[in-house]
């Protein structure tokens, strides 16, 4: 494989508008050869359309996108040989047999993976002579993977690769995806499903708002998954009086209406059983119950609440 640079992706400043509304409101990041970079936000944030501009599929209104060092609309013609492309909405011709559009796509290209060989690996044998249209979502979502992998890309930007897949047919994906990562590709996918971001990825981009909020590995961003009390109990209680009773670096959200969330996004700053203490005394001076009082391990999913809750209160809802 010819050798890319280390840095694949580099999105400076990007803005994207429809109409007056913006989609994406100055968010930068990079993303690695060799590394898999999960874009993460809720519905709205600004993911998919952050994804499309990369792919030249739409142009910036501001800010710049480079992929593999150039202008993804400008180098198209170069990049397409180098890039490949999942879309979220699967964009394949209904009427289409998958095995035709398969291989269709492997004419495409000089030195084209075996088509057989994912055809195996994903499970398509017994679907290749129906009609895409005919497909299941799931089955769909596989033979898009397929379609996107089969020009063996440096660069696969795969928006949802996962979703409507059963659990087996996960797995299968995952192996793929770190596959290119071990070959040198740089991937960067887009998914709802924090805990597939979590063991995936190298790195993580939180996006709310049309900006990125967060970026770093899992573990940078969970602070090293560092103990955390969670409960439930009156929904927008003021939290000053208990977050002075903590420790600097223990940090109290409300990640979502009637949940809070102690804990810390850093290694240095680990909760204590004062702590735990300080949190049920507070409950009990209100008079309130901390009803499913939870001790854990703080995952990527408590940092995306906790993130979103403060930098954008209305994406919570939606995640």
């Amino acid at each position: 494989m010819p050798e890319s640079p280390s840095v694949a992706v580099e999105v400076t400043d990007l803005v994207k508008r429809y109409g007056t509304r913006p989609a994406v409101a100055g968010a930068s990041f990079t993303a690695a050869a060799g590394q898999v970079t999960a874009v993460l936000g809720p519905n709205g944030a600004g993911k998919t359309s952050t994804v499309e501009c990369c792919e030249g599929l739409r142009k910036p209104d501001g800010g710049t996108v480079r992929v593999l060092g150039r202008d993804p609309l400008r180098d198209g013609g170069w990049l397409r040989p180098r890039v490949g492309v999942m879309l979220q909405g699967g964009g394949m011709p209904g009427a289409a047999r998958a095995a035709d559009v398969l291989q269709l796509a492997a004419a495409m290209y000089r030195r084209p993976r075996d088509p057989g060989e994912l055809i195996a690996a994903l499970d398509l044998g017994a679907q290749l002579r129906t009609p895409i249209r005919r497909l299941s979502g799931g089955q769909q979502q596989r033979l898009a993977l397929a379609v996107a992998l089969i020009g063996r890309p440096l660069v696969a930007f795969l928006d949802e690769p996962t979703a409507g897949l059963d659990p087996q047919a996960r797995i299968v994906v995952h192996d793929l995806i770190r596959e290119l990562r071990s070959t040198g590709v740089a991937v960067v996918l887009t998914t709802h499903l924090l805990d597939e971001a979590e063991r995936l990825a190298d790195q993580v981009v939180l996006m709310a708002g049309g900006r990125v909020v967060a970026a770093g590995s899992p573990q940078e961003l969970t602070g090293g998954g560092g103990a955390t009390l969670s409960f439930d109990a009156v929904a927008g209680v003021e939290l000053t009086a208990l977050a002075v009773q903590l420790p600097a670096g223990i940090t109290v959200t409300e990640i979502r209406p009637g949940r809070y969330v102690v804990g810390s996004h850093s290694p240095q700053a680990q909760l204590s059983p004062a702590d735990v203490a300080a949190v049920t005394a507070w409950c009990a001076r209100l008079g309130m119950m901390p009803e499913g009082l939870t001790l854990g391990r703080r995952s990527l999913e408590d940092v995306f609440l906790e993130i979103a809750a403060r930098e954008h209160p209305a994406a919570v809802a939606v995640r």
